[in-house]
């Protein structure tokens, strides 16, 4: 159901003035996401510029009410037409209207009642019977949590509906689970779970390696610059191939010290250090012309469904589009057996074969990094996923800032800090 892409984050080492990529300020970054964000939904530029800084100012405000209706919410998403902030919550007591001043907007929050479980059991019933769930149907699933509806998503193969329809089996899939299911119809019948190591080197800047599974070269993406306060370095997707060099247009190739893959439950994160300068950069467009600060790290309790985030790799190069999913195991064994549901599902159609390890971000805001996607059956895709920027190895964090030598370009010195990033916690494989 699932495949695996393959591809690399990007990382800018220090490089000849003469070949350096133009540098964003952090409305520029903006300005540009929104461009993307005005075609993908139709919109005015000045009004999808005002719904990004809504979205982005309105976070402190959704971290509130997850705390303030913590026993009874069953999830929080953004609605696009009309632009506003929709509360699910258990139980039929109403909650009145409220708004939030964000983004120069007065965005409307609402609230939804009659939710029949929480999003802390639904992401429970996933720990507890996602074996059941599994064994239940032909291949493995993919398993979230719609913070709209209140239900599970269980990701069925065509295959699966051989037998009995979409409702009868969301029957048996709530049984199971002991909490309401929706079915999803992804892939084919005859398409195979998620694997590892697509997308070989076809040339351009990337991180590359030699697989010593098959003797063949495979491309990735690299991710953000981290930092453990000592040393500096780069990620990118954890079923890379280990030994990895860094060829940019800019840097030219850069040698990198393998440091260690983490690759279980809810990681797919690989780690090298390097000697070279390291900035806390990433490209930001298709052509590797243009590059943006990181600024700060998001947190994945902070994000919510329908926020518009935005990707670059070295296959598809850059775009953006909405998160669909915030819990979500993927499908088959991809983390070294069934995966938590800790990943983000982002909606296509912009995702191929190359893109593992791709930096996922909004402005000069941090979110995580791609670890796979789901296709139809024409190969178009149905969604990516990735890996929030909480769960970088134990005691690494993402690299904020702004690069001295970068400053003459009107972003403020003291613009973001170094390692906003929270490190999560995972063995070695």
């Amino acid at each position: 159901m699932f495949r695996r892409l393959m591809l690399a984050a990007l990382l800018l080492f220090a490089a000849p003035a003469a070949a350096a990529p133009v540098i964003q300020t952090p409305g520029d970054a903006l300005a540009q996401d929104a461009a993307a964000y005005a075609a993908l939904r139709s919109l005015p530029l000045d009004e999808a510029l005002r719904r990004l800084r809504a979205q982005q100012e309105s976070v402190a405000a959704t971290d509130a009410l997850a705390a303030e209706f913590r026993d009874r919410l069953a999830g929080i998403a953004i609605e696009q037409e009309p632009y506003r902030i929709v509360v699910l919550l258990t139980g039929i007591d109403p909650v009145a209207p409220r708004i939030v001043p964000a983004g120069g907007m007065t965005v409307p929050v609402i609230f939804r009642t009659g939710a029949l479980a929480t999003r802390a059991q639904l992401v429970a019933a996933i720990a507890t019977h996602q074996a059941e769930i599994r064994a239940a149907l032909r291949r493995p699933p993919g398993i979230g949590v719609d913070p709209r509806s209140g239900q599970l998503v269980v990701m069925a193969s065509p295959a699966d509906l051989v037998a009995e329809d979409a409702v009868a089996l969301a029957d048996r899939m709530a049984a199971i689970a002991g909490v309401p299911v929706r079915i999803r119809v992804i892939g084919r019948p005859d398409l195979e779970p998620e694997q590892n190591m697509a997308g070989e080197v076809i040339g351009g800047a990337r991180v590359i390696g030699v697989s010593p599974a098959d003797g063949k070269r495979y491309a990735c993406t690299t991710g953000f610059a981290v930092t453990d306060g000592v040393r500096n370095g780069v990620v990118t997707a954890a079923h890379c191939p280990d030994e990895l060099r860094y060829v940019d247009p800019a840097a030219g190739d850069v040698p990198l010290t393998f440091e260690g893959q983490w690759g279980w439950g809810y990681q797919d994160v690989q780690l090298h250090t390097t000697t070279a300068a390291v900035a806390p950069l990433i490209y930001a467009d298709t052509a590797k012309t243009v590059a943006r600060p990181v600024l700060a790290v998001e947190r994945r309790d902070s994000t919510r469904a329908g926020d518009v985030v935005c990707h670059r790799g070295e296959r598809t190069g850059y775009s953006c589009a909405t998160v669909e999913l915030v819990d979500f195991a993927p499908a088959g064994d991809l983390c070294g057996g069934p995966c938590t549901p800790s990943w983000v599902t982002v909606a296509g159609p912009t995702c191929q074969a190359g893109d593992s390890g791709a930096p996922v971000f909004l402005g000069t805001t941090a979110l995580g990094i791609v670890k796979g996607g789901s296709y139809r059956a024409d190969g178009t895709c149905v969604f990516y996923f990735y890996m929030a920027a909480d769960y970088l190895p134990v005691g690494w964090s993402v690299l904020t800032g702004v690069p001295v030598e970068k400053r003459s370009i009107g972003i403020p010195p003291d613009a973001g800090t170094q390692g906003r990033g929270k490190a999560g916690v995972g063995a070695v494989r």
